[in-house]
C-alpha cells in the first residue's frame, strides 16, 4: 500500500513538473514566460493604470500564443511556466504604482516557480513609466535578480520599440517585427521562442557575440511602413541577414517617435557565434537604414483636415478612408480628442440625412452611451462626447442624434453605440477603442464598404481596412501622436538626431559588442 502511494506521488510529480520520468528520456527544459507590452506617448495627457494591461497568468497566458496551443509541436518541447503577461492598448504614460505592482507580481511568480533554463521576454519596447527611464530594461534587470544569469532569455519586440544598452545587455536573444503594419506579429513571437529552444536543445548556451548599433534617426511609423520604399527594401534584407552562417538572428528597430526619452531612436542588433559576421552584418544594416533616411515618406497622401475632406468629397472612389492620425489610439493617442468630429459635424454637406454617408470611428462618451442604453434604438439622445482626457484642442463635442444600434463590445470598448447625426454615423464607446476589422462596423449595422467616407482614428491602415478602401488619405490632425514631430517639445532625446538636424554629419555606425549577460565584462 505504501509502495503504491509512493508510486502515485512520483507519477504526479512527473505529470506536474518533470514531464520526463522514463529512463533514458531527456528532461525537457523549463521555460518561463513574462512581459508587459504597451506603446506610451509622453505627449499625451493620459495615464495608463494597472487594469489596462488585462494581465494573464498560467494557462490563460499560455493560450494567448497560437504556437503554444494544445496541438502545437512547440508546446511539447518544453515545460512552459507563464508568470505575468500583460498587454495594454497603446496610451499614455504608465503610472509608477501600476508598473511596480505588475512587476512585483511578475517577480513573485518567477521566484515561486523557478528554476528556469530559459525565459521568453514578451514586450513591445515603447513603454513609458512616470519617473523611470527605460522600463523594459529595468524590468529585465530585475528579472535577472530572480532567475539569475544561467537562464537564457529570448526577447521579442515591436519594431517601434526601443533597444537601450541595458536591454541589449540583459537579454541573450532578441528579435522584432519585420513588417509594418505588423502582419508578422505572431511569427515574430514564435521566432523568439524557436531561437530560445534551439540554443537550449543544442546545448549552445548564449550566443557569444551581440552587436548593437544605435542610429540617430527618429521617425513615425507612418513614414517607415514596409509597404513602400525605402522601408520595404530595408526590411527585406533582414531575413537573409539573419540566416547566414554564424548569425543567430538580426533585427532593425525604427523606435518610437512620441516619447521624449534618451533611448528613443532607431537601432540594429545582430548576434551569433561568428564575431566578424555579426559585426559586419550589423554595420551593413545600420548603414542601409541611415543612407535611406531622406527617402522615408508618408505611406499615403498626407493633407490637412480640410484638404482631406475636400479630396474625399470630390473623389468618385468609394469607400474613401480618412485617417484621423493625431489622436490614433493604436500609437498612444488618448483616443478622445474631439477636434476632428467637431469639424465634421459642422460641415454643411452632412447636415441632412440625404447628404454623403459618413462613418466616424470613434469617440468615448460614457454618459451618452448610457443614455442610449436607457432610451433604446430609434430614440434621440443628446449630450457631449470626448475631451475628458485630452481637451487641449477642442472641448467635448455636442451630439444630438438617433440611436441606430447598441452592442456589448470587447474588453476595451465595453458598450458601443451608433448614433446618426444628419448623414454621419457616429460610433460612440463607453471606453476608447480602435476600429480595425469589418466586424467592428457591421455588428453596429454599419456597412463601411457601402459608405461614401469612413473616418477612423488611426495612422496607416491595418490590413483589413487597407484592402477595404478604394481611396485613402491621412489627415494631419492634432493629438498626442501628432505627426509633425519636429515641432513637438522634445527635451531629452539624444542630439543631433535626424530629422531634427537634417544636415547632421554621418554618425559613428560601428558595431558595439555588448558583453554576454552576466559575464565579468557586463555592467
Amino acid at each position: 500500500m505504501r509502495f503504491q502511494l509512493y508510486l502515485l506521488i512520483f507519477s504526479g510529480i512527473c505529470i506536474a513538473g518533470l514531464q520526463s520520468c522514463q529512463p533514458g528520456k531527456k528532461t525537457l527544459p523549463r521555460i518561463a514566460i513574462a512581459g508587459l507590452a504597451i506603446e506610451s506617448s509622453t505627449f499625451s495627457p493620459a495615464f495608463t493604470n494597472e487594469a489596462a494591461f488585462h494581465t494573464m497568468y498560467g494557462k490563460d497566458a499560455l493560450s494567448f500564443y497560437p504556437f503554444l496551443q494544445a496541438d502545437s509541436p512547440l508546446l511539447q518541447k518544453a515545460i512552459w511556466i507563464p508568470a505575468v503577461v500583460g498587454y495594454a492598448l497603446p496610451g499614455g504614460t504608465v503610472t509608477k504604482d501600476a508598473y511596480e505592482s505588475l512587476v512585483g507580481r511578475m517577480l513573485d511568480s518567477l521566484r515561486k516557480n523557478g528554476p528556469y533554463d530559459g525565459l521568453y521576454y514578451d514586450i513591445h519596447g515603447a513603454m513609458s513609466v512616470a519617473g523611470l527611464d527605460d522600463p523594459e530594461g529595468d524590468m529585465l534587470k530585475r528579472i535577472r535578480t530572480v532567475v539569475g544569469y544561467n537562464t537564457i532569455i529570448s526577447t521579442s519586440m515591436d519594431l517601434h520599440g526601443n533597444v537601450s544598452e541595458l536591454l541589449a545587455e540583459n537579454t541573450d536573444l532578441i528579435t522584432c517585427h519585420r513588417m509594418a503594419p505588423h502582419e508578422d506579429a505572431a511569427e515574430t513571437k514564435q521566432r523568439a521562442v524557436e531561437n530560445l529552444l534551439k540554443q537550449l536543445a543544442g546545448g549552445k548556451g548564449k550566443p557569444p557575440f551581440k552587436a548593437w548599433i544605435p542610429i540617430p534617426v527618429l521617425l513615425p511609423g507612418e513614414k517607415t511602413s514596409t509597404r513602400i520604399e525605402p522601408g520595404k527594401s530595408i526590411y527585406a534584407a533582414v531575413a537573409p541577414a539573419s540566416i547566414q552562417p554564424g548569425v543567430t538572428d538580426a533585427a532593425i528597430w525604427i523606435g518610437y517617435a512620441w516619447a521624449d526619452e534618451p533611448r528613443n531612436h532607431a537601432a540594429v542588433m545582430v548576434y551569433g557565434d561568428d564575431q566578424e559576421k555579426v559585426t559586419q552584418t550589423a554595420e551593413e544594416l545600420a548603414h542601409r537604414f541611415w543612407d535611406a533616411r531622406n527617402a522615408f515618406d508618408f505611406v499615403a497622401p498626407t493633407l490637412s483636415w480640410q484638404q482631406s475632406l475636400d479630396t474625399a468629397l470630390a473623389s468618385k472612389k468609394r469607400p474613401f478612408f480618412i485617417s484621423d492620425m493625431g489622436d490614433n489610439p493604436t500609437a498612444g493617442g488618448a483616443g478622445d480628442v474631439s477636434w476632428t468630429l467637431t469639424q465634421l459635424l459642422a460641415y454643411p454637406a452632412f447636415k441632412d440625412s440625404t447628404g454623403p454617408s459618413v462613418i466616424y470611428a470613434s469617440l468615448p462618451a460614457p454618459e451618452l452611451v448610457q443614455q442610449a442604453v436607457q432610451v433604446g434604438v430609434g430614440k434621440i439622445v443628446e449630450g457631449y462626447a470626448g475631451a475628458k482626457v485630452d481637451a487641449r484642442f477642442s472641448p467635448p463635442v455636442h451630439i444630438k442624434g438617433i440611436v441606430e444600434a447598441i452592442v456589448k463590445g470587447d474588453k476595451d470598448a465595453a458598450i458601443e453605440v451608433a448614433v446618426r447625426v444628419g448623414s454621419i454615423h457616429v460610433i460612440l464607446t463607453q471606453k476608447r477603442k480602435p476600429y480595425h476589422n469589418e466586424i467592428d462596423f457591421t455588428q453596429l449595422g454599419l456597412n463601411p464598404r457601402k459608405t461614401d467616407i469612413v473616418v477612423v482614428k488611426i495612422g496607416y491602415l491595418v490590413p483589413e481596412l487597407y484592402t477595404m478602401q478604394a481611396g485613402w488619405v491621412m489627415a494631419l490632425t492634432p493629438g498626442g501622436v501628432d505627426q509633425d514631430i519636429v515641432h513637438l517639445p522634445f527635451k531629452r532625446i539624444q542630439r543631433p538626431m535626424f530629422p531634427f538636424y537634417k544636415d547632421m554629419k554621418e554618425p559613428d555606425l560601428k558595431a558595439r559588442l555588448i558583453p554576454v549577460s552576466g559575464s565579468a565584462a557586463a555592467k
